[in-house]
């Protein structure tokens, strides 16, 4: 009977310390108009009408849609933040070059995946969407720029007149909103890194604890923006249920699962239609 107890006063206090560390940030205000909204993913792109991902052709076509708009943001070597998800730009405009090596006037001369558009600064995709519709800023961790990359894009921010959220995979962001921008809505991109391919060199310590959001603790995100094929992680289930925290998924890629998301409180971020239009 002692032993039994025991292993129950030990569950429980397992349980509580894991709910601990998985206690986010609550009640942050203006999420009612960013969690109203549904994300084109890298801006509304369409590669058979000639819109590549994270262009201002892209961009402007989520703003005449009525969407926001889910963006990547790097920093250039001259300071300046360009839009862009890969830092190689191998994938999306053929060259083997990382965008952190360049600069603002060296962009004309990198063609968007065989378009006539480049990849835009931040200041005019902010300049596009000011007064419209809302933002999901992602910060692009890359070579220890945490600090000077979140710096930039807060200055960039600064005064906007907009509704915007800033996220990141890298908690050493989140850390820095916390503790340097605290207005700032902030929240924890995340995935199932056990089972993912795309992992790197992330050692398996690490994999775990990004996974089941165990940084939350330490940079108190207001939400997780979570792979929503993995969503059933037990650990983003229990602070819907303990802290009822905001959810954002990524990427949908078809009205029926949109709807089934949006139904269940998910804010969802999507691509490869048009929300009540597919292509």
């Amino acid at each position: 009977m002692k032993n039994i107890t025991k292993i129950g006063l030990a569950a429980l206090g397992a349980a509580g310390a894991w709910s601990l560390l998985l206690r986010p940030r609550q009640n942050q205000p203006g999420w009612d108009r960013l969690g109203a909204a549904k994300y084109a993913h890298r801006g509304l792109h369409d590669a058979a009408l000639g819109i590549p991902e994270n262009s201002m052709a892209a961009f402007r076509r989520a703003v005449e849609h009525g969407f926001g708009a889910e963006l990547d943001i790097h920093l250039m070597a001259d300071g300046e933040l360009a839009v862009v998800h890969d830092s190689n730009l191998k994938r999306v405009c053929g060259a083997d070059v990382c965008i952190e090596d360049l600069t603002a006037a060296d962009l004309p001369n990198y063609p968007l995946m065989g378009t006539e558009e480049t990849i835009p600064l931040f200041r005019d995709v902010l300049a596009l969407f000011e007064g419209k519709t809302p933002l999901v800023v992602e910060l692009k961790v890359e070579r220890g720029n945490t600090n000077a990359l979140t710096d930039a894009a807060m200055a960039a921010l600064a005064g906007w007149n907009g509704a915007y959220c800033v996220e990141s995979f890298h908690p050493a962001a989140l850390l820095r909103l916390k503790e340097r921008y605290p207005w700032v809505p902030r929240g924890q991109l995340s995935q199932d890194f056990l089972k993912a391919s795309e992992v790197g060199s992330l050692p398996l310590p690490t994999r775990f604890l990004l996974t089941n959001l165990l940084t939350t603790a330490f940079t108190r995100p207001d939400f997780i923006a979570y792979r929503w094929q993995d969503r059933r992680n037990p650990s983003l289930r229990w602070m819907r249920i303990l802290y009822g925290v905001h959810e954002v998924g990524w990427t949908v890629r078809d009205p029926a699962t949109m709807d089934r998301l949006v139904q269940d409180g998910v804010v969802p971020i999507f691509e490869g239609f048009v929300p009540d239009q597919e292509l």
